[in-house]
Parts: C-alpha cells; structure tokens; sequence
C-alpha cells in the first residue's frame, strides 16, 4: 500500500520534502545551490554524479550531509595509484572455524564519495564503475547485491593532470550529471569562514528514510512525459553529433564526438526530476533545457579549432538550446 492516495498527492508531498531536505542541508552548507539540486536530482533520478571542482571546496562535506539528510549510509572512497578493487568491493578471509567469509567492502553503502577517481588504475576505477551500473559486486564468482538506494559521487580535480588516470568516454558516460563546482562568493565565503571557525556547529535532522527515497525515485519513473518533450530531448542529443543529419552547425565545426542515447534517456528522467521539485506533474521543454548543461557537458568532446578558439563545452551547448 503507497503512502499517498495518488501521484499527485505524491508529487505536492514531493516538494514539500524537498524543500524541507534543501532548508537542513543549507544548515551546513553555504551556498551552491544549484550544486545540491543537481545531486539530488541524481539521487531522485536513479543516477549518479560527477563532481569537479579544485580543493577546499566542502566536496566530502556536501556529500556527507546530504547522506545525513536523508537518513543513509555513506562511505568515503580516496582513490590512490596503489587502490586494488578488492579494497572497495571487499574480499574473502578465513574464519575461525577455517571457513571463507566475505568482508564487505566501503562500496556497500547507500551513497560513496569516490574522491579523485581519476588517481587510481582503470582496473579499481572499472570495478567501482561495474557496481554503479549492476547495483551487485562479483567477488570469488559470487555476486553481492548493493542496498538500494545507492548513488556514487565521484569527484575529480580539474588543476591537476599529472600521475591521472582519466576516464574514458565510455565510462564517463555511465554518470548522469557532470556538475561543475565553482568558488563561493565574497559573501558566502565570508559565511563560510563564520560558521567553521567557532565551537559552534550545526547538524542536519534526517528528512526522508531509505524506503521514501525509493519511493520517490518509482514515482519520478511514473512521471508521464508528452510526445514533444521526448522529441525535443532526442532532437537534442542528436544535435550534438558530428556528420549526421541532424548536426548543428556548430557541432561539425567544434566537436568531434556526440552524446549517445543514454544522454537521451537522462534529458528525459532529469527533467522529470526537475519538473517535480517545482511542483509540476509533467516536464516540459524548459526542464529538459535546465538539466541538459550538466547531462551532455562530459558527453561531448571538442576538436582542436573549438579548444584553440577557447569555445567551451557550455558555450556550445547554450549555442545547441538556441
């Protein structure tokens, strides 16, 4: 039996949620709030993310009291050149009756915080990755089920490339969003330093339970989408694609690879999302629009002439909205 007598009910209980979610997390974090709507549009949608932003920007902070917010359990990953996958995924000891046991690893947590992702082999950053799109880890030829909801943020520095490991495309694209983590403003950063520099702290109270949370994620799903916002989403994504039909003419100019369908599917499911925590039963073109930055931003990949005219990702996509 559902909690709510139908989807709208459910969806104006939604936003009230979020709100509620939104107000508790602002308790420890000081702006970035476009930062924490995307990550919790990731949680909402099934997805996960990417963050990138250099150091001392509360990355680990952010995360952890979202974590607390919605009553989960975390782990915090730092991934290091010497990271093995059994020291995420677990391994098999000896008990003392001389049997095998698995020993769980940090992976099996309802939110992981994969710091620097790119500073560790492709084999531990595959098997971090096999788990965020299996939702199970295989060790030993046995599979292992991850609880749900589980959502992966994993983050990379953008200042610092050497002894990097960096993601490859196809991997890149298993993440919902890339969000992009700028510095506070004079005034936030002003707050920032108030709030950290005495005894004084704040705690955020738990909001929603593991069992909401997979409940609203089912309900976002139920969400029901009109012909012209999936065609808009895949007119989209197609646009991003050198050499077909439907490139934009700064797609054949700029880039040399485009988004695939799983851009597609998550304009759709970002959106929906993002419809929902505004109070609307349906999205429309402007939701698609409000997430498409941050869905196709790691999913295009510029030429020279784009990175020697200094045109980047956003302004080719802004370009792609028009």
């Amino acid at each position: 039996m559902t909690p709510y007598k139908s989807d709208v009910e459910a969806v104006d209980a939604f936003v009230e949620k979020y709100r509620v979610l939104t107000a508790e997390i602002g308790k420890v974090i000081v702006g970035q709030n476009d930062v924490v709507k995307d990550v919790l549009i990731c949680i909402f949608s099934k997805g996960h993310a990417l963050l990138v932003g250099v150091p001392g920007l509360a990355k680990t902070l952010l995360v952890n009291t979202i974590a607390r917010s919605l009553g989960l359990t975390y782990s915090r990953i730092q991934f290091t050149p010497d990271l093995m996958p059994s020291d995420i995924l677990g391994t098999e000891i000896l008990d003392e009756n001389r049997r095998f046991k698995f020993l769980k690893g940090p992976v099996f947590a309802n939110i992981i915080l994969a710091d620097e992702i790119n500073r560790t082999p492709p084999k531990t950053q595959s098997a971090l990755l096999e788990a965020m799109q299996e939702k199970a880890v295989t060790v030993a030829g046995e599979s292992h089920r991850l609880a749900e909801p589980f959502f992966v943020l994993a983050t990379q520095n953008p200042i610092e490339q050497e002894g990097t490991y960096p993601l490859p495309e196809a991997q890149l694209d298993r993440f919902m969003f890339n969000i992009w983590l700028d510095y506070p403003t004079f005034g936030q950063e002003i707050d920032v330093v108030k709030n950290t520099t005495t005894e004084k702290t704040s705690a955020p109270s738990v909001v929603l339970t593991g069992e909401e949370i997979i409940y609203f994620q089912n309900l976002i799903r139920r969400i029901p989408v009109a012909d012209n916002v999936y065609e808009y989403a895949v007119r989209l994504a197609s646009r991003t694609r050198p050499g077909t039909e439907m490139a934009h003419p700064w797609t054949n100019l700029y880039l040399t690879w485009g988004a695939g369908p799983r851009a597609s599917q998550y304009l759709i499911l970002g959106a929906k999302c993002h419809a929902a925590i505004r109070g609307k039963y349906s999205p429309d073109i402007e939701d698609v629009q409000a997430v498409a930055t941050s869905i196709l931003r790691h999913r295009i990949v510029r030429n020279y002439k784009a990175e020697a005219e200094g045109i980047g990702v956003k302004q080719i996509v802004e370009e792609l909205l028009k």
